[in-house]
C-alpha cells in the first residue's frame, strides 16, 4: 500500500517551466512503476509519462518529449515531473499513480492501484 501526494502545480505562462512532485508514504516508491496522467474536462483522464520500477526508464507521449523529464529521488521517496516551456494545452488536473501488478510501463490507466489527490496547472497568458 502507498500513499501518493502531489504538489507544485500552478498558475504560469507559456513558455514556463513549473515542477511537480509526488510524494510517497506506506511504501517505497522505487517498487512502483510511477506515471502522471493529465485530465481536462470532457475528456479522459491520459497518461503523459512514466518511469518503470525495473530501471527507470521513461515513456512519454509524444506531445511532451523534450519538454517533460521525469526522475526519481529515492533518498526523499519522491518523483519529480519537471515540465519546461509549458503551452495551453498542457492545461488540466495532473495526477500521480503507482502500480506494482504491471512492469515497465506498459500499464493502463486501470493497472494503476494508487493515486494522488491530483494538482491543478494552468497555462494561460
Amino acid at each position: 500500500q502507498v500513499e501518493l501526494t502531489e504538489s507544485g502545480g500552478g498558475l504560469v505562462q507559456p513558455g514556463d517551466s513549473l515542477r511537480l512532485s509526488c510524494a510517497a508514504s506506506g511504501s517505497s516508491l522505487e517498487d512502483y512503476d510511477i506515471a502522471w496522467f493529465r485530465q481536462v474536462p470532457g475528456k479522459e483522464r491520459e497518461s503523459i509519462i512514466c518511469i518503470s520500477a525495473s530501471d527507470s526508464s521513461t515513456y512519454s507521449l509524444d506531445s511532451v518529449k523534450g519538454r517533460f523529464t521525469l526522475s526519481r529521488a529515492s533518498a526523499e521517496n519522491k518523483v519529480y515531473l519537471q515540465m519546461n516551456t509549458l503551452k495551453s494545452e498542457d492545461t488540466g488536473v495532473y495526477y500521480c499513480a503507482a502500480t506494482n501488478t504491471v512492469a515497465d510501463c506498459e500499464g493502463t490507466r486501470s493497472d494503476f492501484d494508487f493515486w494522488g489527490q491530483g494538482t491543478q496547472v494552468t497555462v494561460s497568458s
